[in-house]
């Protein structure tokens, strides 16, 4: 007698393993399908840098393109240069409006829209170097004023970025306090354009972008920008002989942490996954470790090419520096009262810098005046 139960278990086991085996080779097959289905759920946004060109622009861009990498394909940046999509000064309407998903720019840039924006940047002789910033940002509360303030306007402030110090490129030497007036000169605005307006200096207001056609047509003697490597891309030599800066130790008086920020439409960053925000959170820092690296690198090797072309670079004297202080501390003061925003922004500034920490400022240079909270 024939044992069937080990023919009927075999063609049995047989049967289970052509299944599987079909199964396995229709899911190879459609591998490549559930690659797409899983791309086509990427949550793209449309970020436009106020990096015209240079290091700026390239550092930005390169950042941009590891994001996808990074989240395994669910969240992908794409680049854009200043101006590509929506003009500079447009951009805080863009990312408002749904043209943008987000922007990296200049926070300065905001100060007619929202006083409080001047004080989330450089100002004359405020906070001068990067630590005091992150003072500010995490050790006063500085961050979650920031996200409060921007949320106002419908956007969410994801974190700030660290560029560097600004210089002034001119067609006529700046060594004094004195040399500045009457001075056609290019500034951000804001309380800088008033610092330097009590100097004696007619400013005017112009994106990164028109900065070397208005120098070599004439339209401004001199222009505050970036730092050199950006200037020296956008071909400011050949329009300029001369640069102006701080005294020794203090590149810049007005714009010495020229900060960037990222900042997100509000809806956008309320429907992204609260994964996909930490690292939105996590990578900003990243970004502007990169950033500032790569600015401060570029800058140091660029000034040997400033040299060579023939610009003459000039510093202002200690002396300058006090006479900038008293015409900038009354600004200060002036800007801080415009509205409440940035009256606590300022006084938590203040309290840094008047802080043994720091030290820039005692009470008598400010008597008479007071933060209306």
């Amino acid at each position: 007698m024939t044992d069937t139960r080990n023919r009927d278990t075999s063609d049995t086991t047989r049967r289970k393993f052509l299944k599987t085996t079909a199964l396995g080779a229709a899911a190879g097959i459609a591998a490549p399908h559930v690659r797409n289905a899983v791309a086509a759920e990427t949550i793209v946004w449309k970020v436009q840098t106020s990096w015209p060109a240079g290091v700026g622009l390239q550092t930005f861009k390169d950042w941009c393109g590891t994001i996808k990498e990074k989240t395994g394909g669910e969240l992908e940046f794409r680049p854009f240069a200043a101006k590509e999509l929506v003009g500079d000064f447009e951009l805080l309407d863009g990312v408002k409006n749904g043209v943008l998903e987000a922007m990296n720019s200049f926070t300065l840039y905001w100060v007619g829209k929202m006083p409080a924006a001047a004080f989330l940047s450089s100002y004359t002789l405020g906070l001068r170097h990067p630590h005091e910033w992150d003072m500010f940002f995490y050790a006063k509360g500085g961050l979650q004023a920031a996200r409060e303030i921007f949320a106002k306007q419908g956007l969410h402030y994801v974190n700030r970025i660290h560029h560097g110090a600004n210089i002034i490129h001119s067609k006529r030497p700046i060594r004094s306090f004195e040399d500045f007036k009457d001075l056609k000169l290019r500034v951000p605005g804001g309380m800088i354009a008033e610092t330097f307006a009590a100097a004696g200096a007619k400013t005017t207001l112009l994106p990164g972008g028109e900065v070397f056609s208005a120098l070599e047509k004439g339209t401004i003697d001199a222009a505050d920008y970036t730092g050199p490597a950006v200037n020296w891309d956008l071909g400011f030599q050949q329009v300029t002989k001369y640069i102006s800066m701080g005294p020794e130790g203090l590149m810049s008086i007005y714009q010495p942490v020229d900060l960037m920020d990222l900042v997100v439409n509000m809806n956008v960053w309320n429907k992204l996954p609260d994964k996909l925000k930490r690292f939105v959170d996590d990578e900003v820092q990243v970004y502007s470790n990169i950033h500032f690296g790569a600015i401060q690198k570029a800058d140091m090797e660029t000034w040997p090419k400033f040299e060579k072309a023939g610009t003459e670079v000039n510093r202002l004297e200690p002396e300058d520096l006090e006479k900038f202080q008293r015409v900038a501390v009354p600004i200060w003061f002036k800007w801080a009262n415009k509205d409440k925003d940035a009256a606590r922004l300022f006084q938590k500034q203040l309290e840094i810098m008047e802080n043994p920490s720091v030290g820039y400022v005692t009470p008598d240079m400010y008597q008479g005046m007071k933060v209306d909270l």
